[in-house]
């Protein structure tokens, strides 16, 4: 009876794994973008986006943003998702966990690297990474490379310590770690260097509040990945459209001039930040 129960519920557990199992040929592509900014915005702002997926591909795009970059890691890691914009510490987390590949990263004036900055409080006094000390320093989600991966270590390398040497707190977004900084709640912040400029652009952020005081080395770009089983013919649809595409409209919420190729170990640059920083990744 006992080895029946337990053949019985062998049998069940399979019919369950199948039954979740993710579908190499999916009936729509769910894709995620990064909750950088507010998701409506994120949503509307690539409604181009969705539309030339939906022509290229041939099938319903469902665009996705989750509450937080844990959240998109863990979407993707359980079969929610079929492809996602991560950042490139969000994408090694990802990789870590699931069986995920990237594909194509955003390019930028001809390049496929980007940088972060250290912007500092005007008022404040803060001009350079050293009067960081004894500040309050935002950055964005726990799990971003250009809002806290790489401005920490940034402030590392200026002798500055989380905890010892300022203290740190986490905004969520690179648009609330800018906004922070200028209405004085942090002094110190650490964010994209594309993002911060678009909203000095668009007349968010005042150049009299608030000034960029450190600029990072180039590192690679955000990266688009996608599950490693979908139908090999999908994949190769998936790839061909994001490296052909130069559509304006598509491109203008990405400031980006297109998408080139990129592999998993372009972004072993940003492993070897996480060492450096003693960082467990295991935890984020």
């Amino acid at each position: 009876m006992l080895r029946h129960l337990k053949s019985a519920f062998l049998t069940l557990l399979l019919a369950t794994a199948a039954a979740h199992a993710a579908d190499p040929n999916p009936k729509k592509l769910r894709v995620a973008l990064l909750p950088d900014e507010n998701a409506s915005v994120v949503i509307k702002n690539n409604a181009p986006l969705e539309k030339y997926l939906e022509e290229k591909v041939g099938l319903p795009i469902e665009l996705v943003v989750t509450t937080d970059y844990s959240s998109m890691i863990e979407a993707m890691r359980h079969g929610r998702l079929e492809m996602a914009y991560f950042g490139p510490l969000s994408y090694v987390l990802a990789r870590s966990k699931s069986a995920i590949e990237p594909f194509a990263a955003l390019k930028q004036k001809g390049t496929t690297t980007y940088q972060s900055v250290v912007i500092g409080n005007i008022a404040a006094g803060v001009n350079t990474l050293a009067d960081a000390k004894g500040r309050n320093v935002a950055y964005g989600d726990k799990a971003s490379t250009s809002s806290h991966l790489i401005p920490k270590s940034m402030l590392s390398a200026a002798g500055l310590q989380a905890g010892s040497d300022y203290k740190e707190n986490f905004a969520g977004a690179h648009d609330a770690v800018a906004m922070s900084v200028q209405n004085g709640h942090a002094q110190v912040g650490g964010l994209s260097k594309p993002i911060f400029e678009s909203m000095v652009e668009r007349k968010l952020i005042d150049p009299a509040k608030v000034k960029v005081i450190a600029e990072s080395k180039p590192f690679p770009q955000y990266p688009w990945v996608m599950r490693s089983d979908l139908n090999p013919e999908l994949k190769a649809k998936i790839r061909d459209a994001f490296l052909a595409l130069n559509d304006p409209a598509v491109l203008k919420p990405f400031k980006a001039d297109g998408f080139g190729p990129i592999s998993d170990k372009d972004y072993d640059v940003v492993r070897d930040l996480a060492k450096i920083l003693n960082l467990d990744l295991s935890k984020f």
